[in-house]
């Protein structure tokens, strides 16, 4: 699990239309910028901004 969160579900929230694009895509899997991460969880998810 990723921050509590599972592979599967990361999965289907960074495939949502309007997600942000990852900055880079490893072996391991994509890397998304922090902020741009935050900036979308504020404007789409406001209940888990804190």
């Amino acid at each position: 699990m990723l921050g509590g969160i599972s592979r599967q579900r990361v999965s289907i929230i960074a495939n949502t239309k309007g997600f942000p694009d990852p900055i880079a895509v490893l072996a391991m899997g994509k890397v998304w910028r922090r902020r741009d991460v935050e900036r979308w969880i504020r404007a789409n998810r406001p209940d888990l901004a804190d």
